[in-house]
């Protein structure tokens, strides 16, 4: 199953790829191998295995008041990523899966970028003639302002290099200079289902959108989370948080916010389900059960 309901508002996990990606010491420098053991049996084999943490990438498609509106887009295909030799130059098959869970380039209506990191912004674009073109031409793609400020290399010539190289040139600008961005900062109402917040830390411009339909609460969460295992251990960032202290305050704050909502929490990265109910536990916090999608 890779569809579900909530409330009025229908949910769809379309997949990029998925697999190892890094190293537990290199991804999370600060967990000790202790605490990888101590949580084992929850994490092996969706979420780790071999020494790796392993990851998803995929897009939340979601069907709201008559409207068809994407999570985070990929990494995307074509591309060049000098940082990560894995992504450099893709040819999947992405389009092809969203065009099976029913979802053409055109029918798209809002992009939502939870932040601009390389593997939340690649289909954003695609490749036509040499040219950067948005993927989805009828779209509004909504952007958090601080990241947008923060990742233009015309604002901070320090980002430039590293993971995101060449991201906001391929995977940005084109959509802006299209007409086709609507930036927005502290919140924002999508529609009467769903809505954005900040939720900065992993990067100045980090989000998450909001579900509240019918009785059921969601929370796609974007970065707050790349594993599980940060539930279990709310205070240990991934390597690629901009700044460590607000990503830990944010992840525990929302984190409590599912807890006591009956939340479910659909992580932009993670494997296996895909998504997780959390309860707390004293002060810590712990996986009440899994999503209700097929694993990958």
């Amino acid at each position: 199953m890779h569809d579900i309901k909530l409330g009025d508002v229908t949910v769809t996990r379309v997949e990029e790829m998925h697999g190892p990606i890094m190293p537990t010491g290199a991804f999370f420098p600060s967990v000790p191998d202790e605490a990888w053991r101590r949580h084992e049996a929850q994490l092996v084999p969706d979420h780790l295995g071999g020494g790796m943490v392993h990851v998803a990438m995929q897009t939340w498609v979601l069907r709201s008041e008559g409207r068809t509106v994407l999570v985070d887009t990929g990494v995307g295909n074509d591309k060049t990523r000098p940082a990560v030799e894995a992504w450099d130059h893709l040819r999947l098959d992405f389009l092809g899966n969203l065009a099976r869970a029913g979802v053409r380039p055109e029918d798209v209506d809002l992009v939502v970028n939870t932040h601009l990191h390389v593997d939340h912004v690649g289909w954003n674009t695609r490749l036509v003639d040499g040219e950067w073109v948005p993927t989805f031409p009828n779209a509004t793609y909504l952007i958090p302002r601080p990241d947008f400020v923060f990742w233009d290399p015309a604002n901070n010539p320090g980002v430039a290099g590293g993971v995101n190289e060449h991201v906001f040139e391929d995977s940005v600008a084109p959509v802006l200079a299209a007409g086709q961005v609507q930036l927005w900062q502290d919140s924002h109402t999508v529609d009467a289902h769903l809505r954005l917040r900040a939720a900065p830390g992993h990067t100045p411009g980090s989000s998450v959108l909001i579900l509240d339909s019918g009785g059921d609460r969601a929370l796609f969460a974007g970065d707050l989370i790349h594993t599980p295992l940060q539930v279990m251990e709310a205070g240990h960032n991934s390597c690629f948080c901009e700044d460590p202290a607000a990503a830990v305050a944010t992840r525990r704050e929302l984190l409590g916010w599912a807890a006591d909502r009956n939340a479910l929490v659909l992580p932009a990265h993670l494997s296996g389900h895909g998504a997780l109910e959390v309860e707390r536990r004293g002060d810590a916090f712990a996986i009440k059960q899994w999503g209700p999608f097929d694993r990958l």
